[in-house]
Order: structure tokens, then sequence, then C-alpha cells
């Protein structure tokens, strides 16, 4: 149980920021690497995918012009989200694109591929999968997955229902490999407490929507700051999945949040939720933990609160 040697470079947290769809933007992975966590994105963000490989090397770019800059302190390594699903007719242009720019770590979600894996493995990267329970954990080890994100209940976005106590312990008891922790981390002591319990990383999402450099709107961020644990509502009708969302948010798209249907899960998609409202536009997705967000700052200044966090929480326990 130990940080991949690939991905202990420039770590000033053992975080991993969790690719947000539409929200993680060049500009915030550079901004999360150059302050020393492991910065995300999904591939398909970049819109169209041609410009999926303009966004990598603008990433790796920055990324060596802060090396060059700063020796004793180098950016953390940055990660690419693959969707691996057959609903994703991009993912061999993106996998393609992810090989060619020897991305450090792909994080692969809603499936797991042999081939995929082998491709990255193919240029000495390195490929978490994330999971909701230990039937598509052991599927994503046996297909060759090299670490495990584990989404616990709380988590932003897709999610699952499990606690993180249950879902690591069971994790730990067979897997002795990399670990993050998704669910509700928002703050320093959070993360300490995710490497207590067994996980590597601390996988953070929804805190860093409040950032200056998140591609999200004014309102979403306020709602981020204004918002609490009670605010988020789990529902799979706006793609198909299960997942965390803002209750606000499906309320201003029109829909009743007390008496909202399911959806069929093989539609799988991010297309309309209904009455005018795109779940990728209009329902905004987030975690538990966003009652630790209380205002908008530059990514930089949420890392060094979360590592000032951290560092308060470890003395403490070391008195």
């Amino acid at each position: 149980m130990a940080i991949p040697t690939k991905l202990a470079r420039g770590l000033r947290l053992p975080v991993i920021a969790s690719p947000m769809f539409i929200v993680s933007s060049p500009e915030l992975v550079i901004a999360q690497c150059t302050s020393g966590v492991i910065g995300s994105f999904p591939s398909l963000n970049a819109r169209p995918q041609s410009l999926l490989g303009e966004w990598l090397d603008r990433i790796q770019g920055a990324l060596a012009e802060h090396d060059a800059r700063h020796p004793d302190h180098p950016a953390a390594p940055f990660a690419v989200n693959l969707i691996v699903h057959r609903s994703n007719d991009r993912l061999a242009a993106d996998l393609e694109a992810c090989v060619a720019h020897k991305v450090p770590l792909v994080i692969t979600s809603l499936g797991a591929q042999v081939e995929v894996n082998e491709a990255i493995h193919g240029y000495g990267g390195l490929v978490f999968h994330d999971v909701i329970n230990q039937r598509f954990a052991h599927k994503a080890i046996e297909k060759g997955a090299d670490g495990l994100i584990l989404v616990a209940a709380g988590a932003g976005g897709h999610a699952g229902v499990q606690s993180p106590f249950a879902l690591v312990q069971e994790t730990r008891a067979w897997f002795d490999g990399p670990i993050a922790l998704s669910g509700a981390i928002a703050h320093g002591r959070s993360i300490l407490a995710a490497q207590a319990m067994g996980a590597d990383f601390a996988y953070v999402g929804s805190a860093f929507i409040a950032t200056d450099e998140a591609n999200a709107s004014d309102g979403y961020k306020r709602m981020i700051v204004e918002g609490t644990a009670e605010d988020i509502l789990y529902s799979n009708l706006f793609t198909g999945v299960h997942g965390n969302y803002l209750r606000p948010s499906v309320v201003a798209a029109g829909f009743d949040p007390d008496h909202l249907p399911t959806s069929d899960p093989s539609r799988m998609d991010f297309g309309s939720a209904g009455k005018d409202a795109k779940a990728w536009r209009d329902i905004w997705g987030a975690g538990q933990g966003i009652g630790g967000v209380d205002s908008v700052v530059p990514a930089a200044d949420l890392i060094a609160r979360l590592a000032r966090e951290y560092d308060e929480a470890h003395n403490t326990l070391l008195r």
C-alpha cells in the first residue's frame, strides 16, 4: 500500500482531483498540478474530439514550463478520464491521443477493457478504474487495472451507496495496490482520514467547482458555496446512472425533486433530461462535502487550505 513512484513526483498532498464533466478545464488541471495535486479531466470535455490533442499539448507544455522555472518544486502528474462504455463512440480516438502523449495516469469509468489497459501499459502509463462495489473492483483488477478509485456514498456525480469504511475495508482484504477514495472529501482532515482507513489517495471533486479556474457558471459556483449535504439529491434520471446532484438545480430545471421517476439504465447518456433541460448544462452534480466550501477561490488557494488542514490534523494526532 503506497503511492506509485510514477505518481509521487511533485505531490504536496495525497490527492487526485477528480475529473468533472464540463467543469474540469486545462486551466484547472494546470493549476492543480502546479499546486501539488494530481489534476485530471474527462477526455469528453475536449469538444470536438480533435481538440483533445491540443489540450494535452497545452497541459504538458505548461507543466514543463513550470518545472523549468521551479526545479525544486516540480508539478504533480496529470490524468485523463476515459469513459469505457459502448455508448462512447470517441473511445478509440481518445485512447490514441492519450497513448501518443503518454498520459501518466488514465482513469477509466463505466466499464473495464483489457485492450485499453494494455495500450496504456504499452508506454508505461498507469490505469486506475473507478468502482462502486466489490464486483466491479474485482473485474477491474482482473482486466489489468493498476489501481482502484472507490466511489463511496456522498461522492459527486456518478456515485455508489456504500460507506467508505466498508468499501475500503473490504477492498483492502484482497487488494494491496493503490486506492483512491471518493466521497464528500473537502477538508484536509478528511484526506488524512482516507489514508487512515487504508486509501493511498483522497479523490476530491466538488470543492474544485468553486474555484476561479473551473469551467462552471457563476450560479453553479454560488450553489456550491451556499449548499450543504441536505441539498444533494441521488437519482439516475438524468444520465441513466445513479449520481448525486444539487437539488436547487433540479428544481430550477423544472423537476419535482421529491417525485423523480427512474430512468432506463441502458440509456446512459448526457442527452436531454426533459422539459428543455440538458443534463450536462442545467442539472449540476456535486457531492455531500460541499458544506465545507464557503467561497470561490483560486485552485492554488484551495489546495493551500487543504494542505494546512491536513498538516494540522496530522500534528494533532501526534500530540
